[in-house]
């Protein structure tokens, strides 16, 4: 059994690391924080309101084809398809690239990987008709559709 003065030391040695621990991961925890995602309001359609998500659009890397998505459909590049984190299967989603106002209506069958701010992968089809084909990515407005409108 280790002495008094030696357990006393481990003690004492243990304390000053739990107490320091907070204050070296701080720099970490401050990198984690992302910027909220921006939600507003669409204008006013017929009967409802619609949310609308401002985030990052990207497209399917050539790889995919072929590949199953999570809804079970292989994924075909020339479809007008996506993957969103969070938005149920087969929900169609209108999106609007903002620096040209282009825009195109998607059905969403995959899932993508979470992110701290709203994110949609589009087929190559969808993107090129968005006008950023060979750009990689472009900020867009995400707007889920309610059968009626759809």
């Amino acid at each position: 059994m280790a002495s008094s003065e030696r357990s006393g030391r481990l003690v004492r040695v243990i304390v000053l690391a739990l107490m320091l621990l907070p204050i070296h991961t701080l720099p970490l925890l401050a990198a984690e924080q992302v910027a909220k995602p921006v939600v507003e309001k669409a204008e006013p359609q017929e009967k409802s309101v619609v949310k609308k998500l401002v985030g990052i659009a990207s497209y399917y890397a050539k790889k995919f084809h072929g590949r199953a998505t999570t809804s079970g459909e292989r994924y075909h590049p020339e479809k007008m398809t996506a993957a969103h984190q969070s938005l149920p299967l087969g929900t169609k989603v209108l999106v609007r690239n903002l620096a040209n106002d282009k825009e195109v209506t998607v059905v969403v069958n995959d899932r993508c990987r979470k992110k701290g701010f709203p994110f949609i992968d589009l087929s190559r089809a969808a993107a090129r008709k968005l006008g950023f084909l060979g750009e990689g990515k472009a900020r867009v407005a995400i707007i889920p559709l309610t059968e009626d409108e759809s």
